[in-house]
């Protein structure tokens, strides 16, 4: 327990918590890691928190948990991938422990769904936007003439 007599909130408006950000890519930086066991304690994830570098989101706090030890095989390899993204956007190629990984900047993709956020993509910051192939891909079965 603790005295909270003295704390007077005459006045103040509530906090009414955070809306989801707009999907984009942002400038972010990995502000801390851990490895947590799964919720059914059957496998590990390593948990990374990024923050938002600047704008207006700027400080904004974003969580992505990596199934990077877990017994199904789908969700580790879809976090290798996510994982490799990841250190190649921050420019570390063998990190021996994930604190080698924070306070790099690297873009990341933000992603909107039921009124959530979530990450779909990582890239290096001064990266810019995918450009199409400048010679065209011939459509399946199409003749030639």
């Amino acid at each position: 327990m603790a005295d909270i007599s003295d704390v007077d909130t005459t006045g103040v408006e509530p906090n009414t918590g955070y809306n989801p950000i707009p999907k984009g890519d942002y400038d972010a930086v990995i502000t801390t890691s851990e490895r947590k066991a799964t919720k059914a304690g059957d496998g590990h994830l390593l948990k990374l928190t990024f923050q938002i570098l600047n704008g207006e989101y700027q400080n904004r706090l974003l969580w992505v948990n990596l199934n990077l030890w877990n017994k199904s095989e789908q969700a580790v390899s879809i976090a290798k991938k996510d994982f490799e993204a990841i250190k190649r956007a921050v420019g570390v190629v063998n990190p021996k422990d994930s604190a080698e990984l924070h306070g790099k900047p690297l873009k990341i993709s933000v992603k909107v769904k039921d009124q959530e956020n979530s990450v779909g993509g990582y890239k290096p910051r001064n990266a810019g936007p995918a450009t199409p192939p400048t010679t065209p891909v011939p459509a399946a079965n199409q003749v030639p003439w």
